[in-house]
């Protein structure tokens, strides 16, 4: 079943204690899409400037990604990030740059085509336009998203309005803490359900990841993979999430069990988008790759 995410396509210059990369390709949805793409037919709805080049649209038509929703503005830029790791913390980057540039006036179009979409992303961008993008496609099966601390703290209204109408939050530890306004993540975790997301999916970064339930059961918890070198943490998140949603539209039916492995898919797809700079990981990866990986989780969590 096909998924479509809406989001950011943008160029990260990135610096990490393992080296340099300048303007490669990044933003949320083309982590997304890439990782996705590995499990089912993706769909992307962007904006990019007149610097996004026929080898960038490669690199995702190339993986069958549809980029017919990516807009194209002539005598603008693409978005640009740049950032840097310090070697004391590869969880958080220092922003160094940031060039919205026609990423500022993005507003998503979605072709008439599409209205068979049957799994939607919702990616990190402005809250409201999540929710236009959401009333658009009443007809969609399930619905993901994330967010970010600046929509939670300055958006808040409007980020909490969007949220009632996601069926998967997938945001991190300090992000559920922040919505929920509490320092005890599993209470954290049922105020945030209670807001209106049926799941709620907790990324820990280098320690895995959990799903909390909204109908009370119990929750389930995946592991992270040790990873000998990471070289650029960026776009981990993104890469977890369509790994997860891109396995579960796979599978056309949500069940606890399918649930549980797009846990583990997730997991699998975060490690291999930090082995690189950028997309370039997944922009090579097979299906092969990514089977043996998911094997070896499986057995960190394997008890006889």
């Amino acid at each position: 079943m096909a998924i479509l995410v809406v989001g950011s396509v943008a160029f990260d210059s990135i610096k990490s204690p393992s080296g340099n990369a300048e303007r490669v390709l990044g933003g949320a949805a083309s982590y997304f899409a890439l990782a996705a793409s590995n499990f089912t037919q993706v769909r992307t709805i962007a904006v990019v400037g007149d610097d996004f080049t026929p080898k960038e649209e490669a690199v995702l038509t190339s993986r069958g990604v549809d980029i017919s929703g990516i807009e194209r503005v002539r005598d603008g830029k693409t978005f640009f990030w740049a950032g840097e790791y310090a070697s004391d913390n590869l969880n958080e980057a220092k922003t160094l740059r940031t060039d919205l540039n026609v990423f500022q006036g993005f507003d998503p179009k979605i072709p008439a085509s599409w209205s068979d979409t049957e799994f939607l992303f919702l990616a990190n961008i402005d809250p409201v336009l999540q929710s236009n993008v959401r009333s658009k496609m009443p007809q969609v099966k399930l619905v993901g998203g994330d967010t970010m601390n600046y929509w939670i703290n300055d958006h808040r209204t409007a980020l909490l309005e969007t949220i009632k109408t996601i069926d998967i939050l997938l945001i991190n530890d300090a992000e559920v803490k922040s919505i929920a306004d509490d320092k005890s993540l599993p209470r954290a975790a049922s105020k945030v359900l209670k807001l209106g997301p049926k799941m709620l999916v907790v990324k820990h970064g280098e320690y895995g990841a959990t799903i909390f339930f909204g109908d009370g059961s119990h929750p389930f918890r995946a592991p992270a993979l040790p990873i000998e070198e990471v070289v650029d943490p960026t776009g981990a998140g993104d890469s977890f999430a369509g790994g997860f949603m891109g396995y579960l539209a796979s599978q056309g039916e949500v069940t606890r069990e399918s649930l549980k492995r797009a846990m583990f898919y997730g997991g699998v797809m975060g490690s291999f988008a930090v082995e690189r700079f950028g997309t370039e990981r997944l922009q090579h990866l097979t299906r092969e790759e990514i089977d043996v990986r998911f094997q070896l989780f499986r057995q960190l969590t394997h008890l006889d």
